[in-house]
Protein backbone atom coordinates (compact mmCIF):
# COMPACT_ATOMS: atom_id res chain seq x y z
CA UNK A 1 0.00 0.00 0.00
CA UNK A 2 1.64 3.15 -1.04
CA UNK A 3 2.43 5.78 1.60
CA UNK A 4 0.45 9.21 0.93
CA UNK A 5 2.31 12.49 1.14
CA UNK A 6 0.02 15.56 2.47
CA UNK A 7 0.58 19.01 4.16
CA UNK A 8 -2.76 18.47 5.28
CA UNK A 9 -2.86 15.09 7.52
CA UNK A 10 0.34 14.30 9.22
CA UNK A 11 0.38 11.13 10.15
CA UNK A 12 3.77 11.28 11.50
CA UNK A 13 3.30 14.12 13.69
CA UNK A 14 -0.04 12.82 15.05
CA UNK A 15 1.54 9.66 16.52
CA UNK A 16 4.73 10.85 17.59
CA UNK A 17 2.35 13.56 19.67
CA UNK A 18 0.56 11.05 21.06
CA UNK A 19 3.66 9.35 21.96
CA UNK A 20 4.82 12.27 23.25
CA UNK A 21 1.91 13.08 25.51
CA UNK A 22 2.24 9.22 26.91
CA UNK A 23 5.56 10.15 28.37
CA UNK A 24 4.39 13.34 30.12
CA UNK A 25 2.18 11.46 31.39
CA UNK A 26 3.90 8.57 32.69
CA UNK A 27 6.63 11.16 33.36
CA UNK A 28 4.31 13.71 35.95
CA UNK A 29 3.06 10.42 37.30
CA UNK A 30 6.60 9.27 38.62
CA UNK A 31 7.88 13.00 39.00
CA UNK A 32 5.01 13.05 41.59
CA UNK A 33 5.84 9.43 43.25
CA UNK A 34 9.31 10.91 43.63
CA UNK A 35 8.57 14.31 44.83
CA UNK A 36 6.19 12.80 47.77
CA UNK A 37 7.23 9.23 48.45
CA UNK A 38 3.95 8.15 47.52
CA UNK A 39 2.36 5.63 44.41
CA UNK A 40 -1.01 6.45 45.32
CA UNK A 41 -1.42 10.19 46.30
CA UNK A 42 -5.36 10.39 45.58
CA UNK A 43 -8.41 8.44 44.80
CA UNK A 44 -7.34 8.93 40.94
CA UNK A 45 -4.06 6.85 41.29
CA UNK A 46 -5.49 4.12 43.05
CA UNK A 47 -9.32 4.49 44.35
CA UNK A 48 -9.62 0.83 46.56
CA UNK A 49 -5.90 1.57 47.50
CA UNK A 50 -6.83 5.04 48.67
CA UNK A 51 -10.25 4.28 50.65
CA UNK A 52 -7.91 1.62 52.54
CA UNK A 53 -5.17 4.43 53.14
CA UNK A 54 -7.38 6.64 54.44
CA UNK A 55 -9.14 4.47 56.82
CA UNK A 56 -5.70 3.34 57.91
CA UNK A 57 -5.13 7.05 58.71
CA UNK A 58 -8.09 7.66 60.85
CA UNK A 59 -6.99 4.75 62.99
CA UNK A 60 -3.17 6.49 63.32
CA UNK A 61 -5.01 9.18 64.57
CA UNK A 62 -7.23 7.37 66.68
CA UNK A 63 -3.87 5.98 68.40
CA UNK A 64 -2.78 9.04 68.71
CA UNK A 65 -5.75 10.06 70.77
CA UNK A 66 -5.42 7.08 72.80
CA UNK A 67 -1.28 7.56 73.42
CA UNK A 68 -2.16 10.81 74.47
CA UNK A 69 -4.78 9.53 76.59
CA UNK A 70 -2.69 7.54 78.49
CA UNK A 71 0.09 10.01 78.82
CA UNK A 72 -2.02 12.17 80.49
CA UNK A 73 -2.90 9.35 83.13
CA UNK A 74 0.63 8.51 83.83
CA UNK A 75 1.31 11.83 84.66
CA UNK A 76 -1.38 11.83 87.05
CA UNK A 77 0.14 8.61 88.51
CA UNK A 78 3.76 9.36 88.71
CA UNK A 79 2.89 12.46 90.48
CA UNK A 80 0.64 11.00 92.29
CA UNK A 81 3.62 8.23 93.24
CA UNK A 82 6.04 10.81 94.23
CA UNK A 83 3.45 12.74 96.98
CA UNK A 84 3.28 8.90 98.13
CA UNK A 85 6.50 8.32 98.37
CA UNK A 86 7.69 11.52 99.84
CA UNK A 87 5.03 10.86 102.59
CA UNK A 88 6.15 7.39 103.33
CA UNK A 89 9.66 8.45 104.22
CA UNK A 90 8.32 11.69 106.22
CA UNK A 91 6.58 9.04 107.99
CA UNK A 92 10.19 7.31 108.75
CA UNK A 93 11.03 11.02 110.37
CA UNK A 94 7.93 11.17 112.32
CA UNK A 95 8.22 7.99 113.60
CA UNK A 96 11.78 9.33 115.30
CA UNK A 97 10.18 11.93 116.86
CA UNK A 98 7.59 9.46 118.39
CA UNK A 99 10.08 7.29 119.92
CA UNK A 100 11.99 10.16 121.14
CA UNK A 101 8.48 11.38 122.58
CA UNK A 102 8.30 8.15 124.60
CA UNK A 103 11.42 8.22 126.72
CA UNK A 104 10.25 8.83 130.14
CA UNK A 105 13.11 10.47 130.88
CA UNK A 106 12.40 13.73 128.93
CA UNK A 107 11.91 16.93 130.24
CA UNK A 108 8.76 19.03 130.12
CA UNK A 109 11.06 21.45 127.89
CA UNK A 110 12.02 18.51 125.64
CA UNK A 111 8.32 17.29 125.04
CA UNK A 112 7.19 20.27 124.08
CA UNK A 113 10.18 20.52 121.45
CA UNK A 114 9.22 16.60 120.53
CA UNK A 115 5.45 17.47 119.82
CA UNK A 116 5.80 21.36 117.73
CA UNK A 117 8.23 18.94 115.88
CA UNK A 118 6.00 15.97 115.22
CA UNK A 119 2.92 18.65 114.85
CA UNK A 120 5.10 20.59 111.94
CA UNK A 121 5.99 17.16 110.42
CA UNK A 122 2.54 15.93 110.43
CA UNK A 123 1.57 19.23 108.94
CA UNK A 124 3.44 18.70 106.15
CA UNK A 125 1.99 15.49 104.91
CA UNK A 126 -1.40 18.01 104.12
CA UNK A 127 1.42 19.64 102.11
CA UNK A 128 2.21 16.72 99.91
CA UNK A 129 -1.32 15.84 99.38
CA UNK A 130 -2.13 19.06 98.30
CA UNK A 131 0.93 19.32 95.87
CA UNK A 132 0.27 15.69 94.39
CA UNK A 133 -1.63 17.27 91.39
CA UNK A 134 -1.50 16.90 88.02
CA UNK A 135 -3.88 18.48 85.00
CA UNK A 136 -6.27 19.52 88.01
CA UNK A 137 -6.42 15.82 89.34
CA UNK A 138 -5.21 14.73 93.07
CA UNK A 139 -6.03 10.78 94.13
CA UNK A 140 -4.37 11.78 97.37
CA UNK A 141 -6.89 14.22 98.81
CA UNK A 142 -9.90 13.21 100.92
CA UNK A 143 -12.70 13.99 97.75
CA UNK A 144 -10.85 12.28 94.97
CA UNK A 145 -12.29 9.73 92.70
CA UNK A 146 -11.04 7.19 90.49
CA UNK A 147 -9.70 8.31 86.66
CA UNK A 148 -10.92 6.01 84.32
CA UNK A 149 -8.29 6.32 81.15
CA UNK A 150 -9.08 5.32 77.17
CA UNK A 151 -6.69 2.52 76.66
CA UNK A 152 -7.45 2.04 73.53
CA UNK A 153 -9.06 3.00 70.21
CA UNK A 154 -12.42 0.60 70.79
CA UNK A 155 -13.22 3.14 73.43
CA UNK A 156 -12.04 0.64 76.51
CA UNK A 157 -10.50 2.50 79.83
CA UNK A 158 -7.73 1.32 82.41
CA UNK A 159 -8.45 2.62 85.84
CA UNK A 160 -6.28 4.67 87.84
CA UNK A 161 -7.54 3.86 91.90
CA UNK A 162 -8.31 6.45 94.25
CA UNK A 163 -5.61 6.64 97.55
CA UNK A 164 -8.22 9.03 99.62
CA UNK A 165 -8.55 6.59 102.31
CA UNK A 166 -5.01 7.84 103.75
CA UNK A 167 -5.80 11.23 103.93
CA UNK A 168 -8.47 10.25 107.12
CA UNK A 169 -5.44 8.55 108.65
CA UNK A 170 -3.70 11.17 108.24
CA UNK A 171 -6.26 13.52 109.66
CA UNK A 172 -6.43 10.66 113.12
CA UNK A 173 -2.48 11.09 113.28
CA UNK A 174 -2.42 14.89 112.88
CA UNK A 175 -4.84 14.94 116.10
CA UNK A 176 -2.61 13.48 118.07
CA UNK A 177 0.29 14.83 120.00
CA UNK A 178 3.58 14.33 122.31
CA UNK A 179 2.69 16.09 124.88
CA UNK A 180 3.50 13.30 127.14
CA UNK A 181 4.82 9.90 126.99
CA UNK A 182 0.84 8.34 126.73
CA UNK A 183 0.39 10.69 123.98
CA UNK A 184 3.53 9.08 122.87
CA UNK A 185 2.14 5.88 122.39
CA UNK A 186 -0.90 6.74 121.44
CA UNK A 187 0.26 8.85 118.25
CA UNK A 188 2.60 5.97 117.54
CA UNK A 189 -0.64 3.34 117.23
CA UNK A 190 -2.07 5.67 114.55
CA UNK A 191 1.81 6.14 112.74
CA UNK A 192 1.51 2.15 112.34
CA UNK A 193 -1.95 2.50 110.83
CA UNK A 194 -0.99 5.81 108.30
CA UNK A 195 1.78 3.76 107.65
CA UNK A 196 0.01 0.13 106.55
CA UNK A 197 -2.28 3.13 104.57
CA UNK A 198 0.53 4.75 103.00
CA UNK A 199 1.93 1.37 101.68
CA UNK A 200 -1.10 0.34 100.60
CA UNK A 201 -1.28 3.56 98.27
CA UNK A 202 2.57 3.30 97.24
CA UNK A 203 1.00 -1.04 95.78
CA UNK A 204 -1.79 0.42 94.21
CA UNK A 205 -0.04 3.15 92.10
CA UNK A 206 2.86 1.16 91.14
CA UNK A 207 0.56 -1.64 90.11
CA UNK A 208 -1.49 1.25 88.01
CA UNK A 209 1.50 2.78 86.64
CA UNK A 210 2.95 -0.50 85.53
CA UNK A 211 -0.55 -1.10 83.93
CA UNK A 212 -0.41 1.79 81.55
CA UNK A 213 3.37 2.32 81.18
CA UNK A 214 2.98 -1.64 79.67
CA UNK A 215 -0.81 -0.74 77.74
CA UNK A 216 0.99 2.62 76.47
CA UNK A 217 3.70 0.53 75.15
CA UNK A 218 1.51 -1.65 73.18
CA UNK A 219 0.14 0.89 71.52
CA UNK A 220 2.97 1.97 70.54
CA UNK A 221 3.88 -0.64 68.90
CA UNK A 222 0.38 -1.49 67.19
CA UNK A 223 0.75 2.21 66.10
CA UNK A 224 4.13 1.10 64.49
CA UNK A 225 2.84 -1.81 62.42
CA UNK A 226 -0.42 -0.16 61.58
CA UNK A 227 2.06 2.77 59.47
CA UNK A 228 4.11 -0.44 58.22
CA UNK A 229 1.10 -1.62 56.50
CA UNK A 230 0.15 1.93 55.65
CA UNK A 231 3.16 2.28 54.06
CA UNK A 232 3.15 -1.20 51.98
CA UNK A 233 0.11 -0.01 50.65
CA UNK A 234 0.85 3.51 49.48
CA UNK A 235 4.58 4.29 50.13
CA UNK A 236 6.30 4.79 46.73
CA UNK A 237 9.78 2.25 45.67
CA UNK A 238 12.05 5.06 45.44
CA UNK A 239 14.91 3.41 44.12
CA UNK A 240 12.64 1.97 41.04
CA UNK A 241 11.37 5.18 40.73
CA UNK A 242 14.32 6.82 40.09
CA UNK A 243 14.98 4.37 37.42
CA UNK A 244 11.48 4.93 35.65
CA UNK A 245 12.57 8.75 35.61
CA UNK A 246 15.62 8.43 33.84
CA UNK A 247 14.43 6.30 31.24
CA UNK A 248 11.27 8.52 30.71
CA UNK A 249 12.99 11.75 30.57
CA UNK A 250 15.27 10.00 27.85
CA UNK A 251 12.04 8.82 26.03
CA UNK A 252 10.88 12.57 26.61
CA UNK A 253 14.36 13.68 24.44
CA UNK A 254 13.51 11.07 21.93
CA UNK A 255 10.04 11.90 21.20
CA UNK A 256 10.86 15.43 21.16
CA UNK A 257 13.55 14.67 18.19
CA UNK A 258 10.73 12.27 16.27
CA UNK A 259 7.88 14.75 16.40
CA UNK A 260 10.43 17.61 15.14
CA UNK A 261 11.27 15.77 12.23
CA UNK A 262 7.94 14.79 11.57
CA UNK A 263 6.79 17.72 11.32
CA UNK A 264 9.71 18.93 9.07
CA UNK A 265 8.45 15.90 6.68
CA UNK A 266 5.84 18.16 4.39
CA UNK A 267 8.70 20.61 3.94
CA UNK A 268 10.18 17.86 2.16
CA UNK A 269 7.55 18.13 -0.43
CA UNK A 270 8.99 21.54 -2.08
CA UNK A 271 11.48 20.13 -3.99
CA UNK A 272 9.04 18.12 -5.73
CA UNK A 273 7.79 21.50 -7.41
CA UNK A 274 11.44 23.02 -7.86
Amino acid sequence: MPIQNSINTNIGAFVALQNLNAVNARLDTVQNRVSTGLKVNNAVDDASSFAIAQGVRGNLKAFEAVSQGLANGRGVATVTLAGATAISDLLGDIQKKITEGQNAGNSTEQQQILNADFLNLVSQINTFIRNATYNGRNLLSNLSTSINVIANVDGTTLTIRSNSAFAQSSVNLGSQNLSSTIGAFKALSALFQATAMINTVLGNLGADTRTLNFQESFISKLSDAVSEGLGSIVDADLAKESSRLQALQVQQQLSVQTLNIANQKPSGLLSLFR
